[in-house]
């Protein structure tokens, strides 16, 4: 039995669409579909149903993806036993959140690079809702950001949080520590309407009973740090993301009574069975986070 045509059906079963899985596997439908016929016609049985447009496994086809799912286990143990353990060409599709990105993502994909030389990345940055949705769609294998993504196949594990600091500029912004009252008549910048950190800039507002000018909400860190540099506003931004814009001088975290609250992350990712790349993605970055969280707790990295 060819391995290539149960890995196409594994994914198609698990992604419920030919399309979606001839995407994750780099086929053509054409191709996609001609290996599911194959398949069927070795095993002699329909594995899917296609009688309408919508997607159904056959009772064949859903006992079959329980064996579909040991084959591809079995193949990936034989692989890590019987390999010789060099490098191997490894195609990846991952989502972030823009905080991600600016924070720590960067550096992390170099040092990844480094231990897989063969990696070939896709690289989505969009907002949590977004990334939510297409990993679930199976058009991205992992996804960085705000809440966990849940569904079939899909695994998700929570990050370490990222501080969040108010931010301002230096020449504008001289006090030592802020008071709730400073932040009156002030406009503040946080992301966009509904994100985890403008929900918790207004709950943290509401309870320190702070009324600013204005809310504004940016979907764009680079927009809110060159608008912060240009002396509009103040603005809420991870501390780790504000230490990395060596190119904006002006920027300095303003010390508040005013507590805000960290930015959750979570690595979500789809299981597969037939290589470790994702179990291997997750634990480097759950160890580089973790590097980059002892950095941001020691004296000299912290923001002017």
């Amino acid at each position: 039995m060819n391995l290539r045509f149960v890995e196409a059906f594994y994914w198609v079963a698990s992604l419920k669409s030919v399309t979606r899985a001839a995407e994750k596997l780099f086929l053509t439908q054409s191709a996609m579909s001609s290996r599911i016929a194959a398949l069927e016609d070795e095993l002699g049985v329909l594995l899917l149903d296609r009688r309408d447009k919508h997607f159904r496994l056959t009772v064949a086809g859903t006992r079959f993806l329980t064996y579909a799912k040991r084959m591809l286990e079995l193949q990936r143990q034989l692989k890590s036993e019987m390999g010789s353990g060099g490098p191997v060409e490894v195609s990846m599709r991952l989502g972030a959140i823009e905080s991600v990105l600016h924070s720590w993502l960067i550096p992390w994909v170099e040092q990844l690079r480094k231990d897989n030389p063969l990696l070939e990345l896709e690289l989505t940055v969009e907002s949590t809702p977004v990334l939510i949705d297409q990993i679930r769609r199976g058009t991205l294998d992992a996804v960085f950001a705000a809440l966990p993504a849940s569904g079939d196949g899909i695994r998700s594990q929570a990050l370490t949080t990222m501080e969040m600091v108010f931010v301002g500029n230096r020449k504008i912004h001289r006090k030592r520590h802020y008071l709730a009252s400073d932040f009156a008549g002030a406009d503040i910048l946080t992301f966009q309407r509904g994100s985890q950190p403008h929900v918790y800039l207004l709950d943290a507002l509401r309870q320190a009973q702070a009324e600013p000018r204005c809310v504004h909400t940016i979907s764009s860190i680079s927009a809110m740090v060159q608008l912060v540099q240009g002396g509009f506003g103040i603005a809420t931004l991870p501390r780790l993301a504000v230490q990395r814009m060596l190119a904006f001088p002006h920027l300095r975290a303003l010390e508040s009574e005013i507590a805000l609250r960290p930015l959750p992350i979570h690595v979500s990712y789809r299981e597969d069975p037939s290589s470790p790349a994702m179990e291997g993605l997750v634990a480097s970055a759950m160890a580089f986070m973790d590097a980059q969280d002892v950095k941001q707790s020691a004296p000299a990295a912290e923001l002017p």
